[in-house]
């Protein structure tokens, strides 16, 4: 058994059972988008959260266990992804990555977002010409330092 194996089983749970992500986050006590990650194994659980997950998803000990340890984050199968939605934020980060650098260069000076002290938010805006996908992340920016 590894985290893989455990993250194939919350998968097939939840399309078995009907469970949505939110109503996962609500009961760990976490945002949706955190709560899902974690669940595809890109996050670590603490006791508390594992055994809640455990038990909505019906985890045995051992694989709780799995849910509590440092995952190898990036879960993408391929250099450049091939699956449409995720191949669009690609699209997204080759057009517009340069001009995002620049900008926050320009009002930040020279670091990066953190990806580790960071926020995200999806939410469905309702539009008449099509619902839209509204995306906020939030990271800290983190300066380069002089030694």
């Amino acid at each position: 058994m590894n985290r893989n194996d455990v993250t194939e089983k919350i998968i097939a749970a939840k399309v078995s059972k009907g469970i949505q992500w939110a109503a996962v986050a609500k009961r760990v006590g976490q945002s949706k988008e955190w709560t899902t990650a974690a669940c595809l194994g890109q996050m670590t659980l603490d006791a508390r959260q594992a055994k809640v997950i455990g038990k909505i998803f019906g985890l045995s000990a051992e694989e709780q266990k799995w849910l509590q340890v440092v995952p190898c984050k990036g879960s993408l199968p391929t250099p450049v992804p091939t699956d449409p939605l995720i191949y669009r934020w690609y699209e997204i980060v080759s057009v517009y990555g340069t001009t995002i650098k620049e900008l926050i260069h320009e009002e930040f000076g020279d670091g990066i977002m953190s990806a580790i002290d960071f926020s995200m938010d999806i939410q469905r805006q309702a539009d008449p010409k099509g619902d839209r996908v509204q995306v906020v992340l939030s990271g800290k920016f983190l300066p380069y330092k002089t030694y």
